[in-house]
């Protein structure tokens, strides 16, 4: 809100670390990008609730709000967050007056593969559970609680937007625009001009509250209104919008600078025999080659400078692609622009697809929310200006291994078997780099058998899908942590006191005899998931009395051996069970 954000950080680092610690420098920047942006932050749920019990005293204290003759507006910055608006007010006695029009149309079919706390599966809940309890469809919904914010402003009293209602919407009973969200220029005008409708002696002007700090545009905006060059002609199809001179000019040059970035670095790509850079030379010059274990690391710069450059160039054009020709490109030069912009985005996803650096992010969206929530405290307000994917891994699992090419790595067939081949094979390297010291030994074998495929030849069609089968079959066995050796029935869905037992044999040691019956093994192995379980302290990570404690636990049941005990906590310390 309008102070200060206060986080405890060690305790958000430390949540972040162990919620993605098996992403790569790429991945959990996207995460951190995504979820450490002012947007986020501003999301957290008691700023809401403090949002919430402002406007709800605002309704209580200020004229025309106090004497059920004014409304209010409150502009949130997502559908997310104007849901989680909704439920806090629906919380409360205040919430019988509230309505909530956005964008979202609830649809079961797209939650199906959504994970259970989704922003997606909020979304769908709040309007199932609580929008739509009297309405048949938003449509009917949205209809009834516009009307009744118009005509009865006592029973109607907040409306909750997020882009819609911010333009052509006439109430003139709305006093209060509470901006919650960042809105520039002509939107932020017209947001505004909301409350510019007077209906009544006791409505002198309207009034702004900005809980996230845009008072200079607010201000800048309000000059421009008042200035005399508004388009006002509007008898004559004029939009009474602001037009924010030479904006046109200024997005013709970043367009221009987001273009020639992307073709500097995207020069030294070698061109194929035809003369011409194909998606394989891109994929080979931004990630290397696929039989060589450390081209992934030792390219990755090259590859986020170049995701970089295509969101830049992207941005760029999506804010001017409406206006090309008023910018001064002709039709033809209009289309080529165009045309590059969908074959970077192309050369983006394949190169993604290829490092397995497409990240989706919905499976960490609860944990992230969470962390906010948890981690991140707002100061009082202060009134200023009055099928997501699935990964490559489990789609192969789901449809099989062709289908799964066809949807996620070679969707519009442009790539080369060869090229297909070494997806997969980064892929699958991937998954071991990021999960190797969650089970050493595990992943161990599963390095071994990429190498066999690797080795495997894949010139001739037979030989490409026999590839094909041996790589289902490793994808397979990979994802599903399928053990080579036999696991005891006593270790049967105990996760971690399995994963303890698969790599007790190979632990270094000193004095420490290792059981050579299975059976002992697992005895062992469930004696040190107990200890482990039961003496581990809250917050033991990262804190070197506390794990010293756990150490020392493992050190007695492994014979004192202290090789053994340091390399096992190792294991230990990468499992989300403990």
């Amino acid at each position: 809100m309008g102070g200060y954000i206060r986080v405890t950080y060690c305790h958000f680092l430390e949540y972040f670390e162990r919620k993605t610690k098996i992403l790569n420098k790429t991945q959990k920047a996207i995460i951190r990008n995504r979820w450490a942006t002012m947007e986020n932050l501003m999301s957290a749920q008691e700023r809401k609730e403090r949002i919430a019990a402002s406007i709800i005293i605002d309704f209580d204290i200020k004229p025309r709000l106090n004497n059920n003759r004014g409304t209010a507006i409150l502009v949130a910055a997502s559908i997310y967050d104007a849901c989680h608006y909704f439920r806090i007010f629906k919380a409360k006695d205040f919430g019988k007056y509230c309505g909530i029009v956005t964008s979202y149309q609830p649809k079961p079919n797209s939650i199906s593969d959504e994970p259970t706390n989704s922003d997606e599966r909020y979304k769908f809940d709040t309007y199932k559970n609580l929008v739509l309890k009297e309405d048949k469809n938003t449509e009917d919904y949205e209809d009834r609680v516009k009307k009744n914010f118009i005509n009865e402003p006592a029973n109607m009293k907040l409306l909750i937007v997020v882009s819609k209602l911010l333009t052509g919407f006439d109430a003139p009973s709305c006093t209060y625009i509470y901006l919650d969200h960042e809105l520039h220029d002509h939107n932020l005008f017209q947001a505004i001009c909301r409350t510019n409708r007077l209906d009544g002696d006791d409505k002198t002007y309207g009034h702004i509250v900005d809980f996230k700090k845009l008072f200079e545009d607010v201000k800048e905006a309000i000059a421009i209104y008042n200035s005399d060059e508004l388009d006002i002609n509007i008898g004559n199809g004029g939009s009474n919008n602001i037009e924010i001179k030479n904006w046109l000019s200024e997005s013709k040059k970043n367009l221009e600078e987001a273009r020639e970035k992307i073709k500097y670095l995207c020069e030294p790509v070698p061109k194929s025999l035809n003369g011409i850079r194909e998606v394989e030379q891109f994929l080979h010059y931004f990630c290397g080659k696929a039989n060589d274990p450390n081209s992934l690391n030792e390219t990755e710069v090259l590859r986020v400078a170049f995701y970089k450059a295509v969101s830049s160039f992207v941005r760029a054009y999506s804010e001017i692609a409406q206006d090309l020709l008023e910018a001064g490109y002709n039709e033809k030069e209009g289309d080529e622009i165009h045309k590059e912009v969908g074959f970077y985005n192309d050369i983006r996803a394949a190169i993604k697809n290829y490092s397995n650096e497409e990240l989706d992010i919905k499976p960490y969206e609860a944990d992230m929310r969470h962390l906010l929530n948890t981690y991140i405290q707002a100061d009082s307000a202060t009134e200023i200006g009055n099928l997501q994917s699935l990964s490559l891994g489990d789609l192969i699992i789901k449809t099989g291994i062709h289908d799964a090419i066809a949807r996620k790595v070679n969707q519009k067939g442009k790539l080369s078997n060869n090229a297909v081949a070494e997806t997969i094979i980064n892929n699958v390297r991937r998954t071991i780099i990021r999960n190797q010291l969650t089970d050493p030994r595990f992943y161990d074998e599963i390095s071994k058998l990429l190498n066999d495929l690797i080795n495997q030849n894949r010139q001739e069609a037979k030989e490409y899908e026999l590839f094909l089968t041996n790589a289902e079959e490793l994808f397979k066995r990979m994802m599903k942590k399928e053990y080579i050796d036999h696991i005891p029935t006593d270790l049967h869905g105990k996760i971690e006191a399995t994963i303890i037992y698969n790599n007790l044999i190979s632990l270094p040691k000193v004095n420490l005899q290792i059981p050579s019956s299975d059976d002992e093994r697992a005895k062992l192995a469930l004696k040190i998931d107990l200890a482990v379980k039961e003496n581990a302290p809250a917050g033991w990570r990262g804190d070197q009395a506390r794990e010293s404690q756990l150490l020392n636990s493992i050190y007695l049941i492994l014979d004192k051996d202290r090789d053994a005990t340091l390399a096992l906590f190792e294991i230990i310390k990468n499992q989300d069970g403990y």
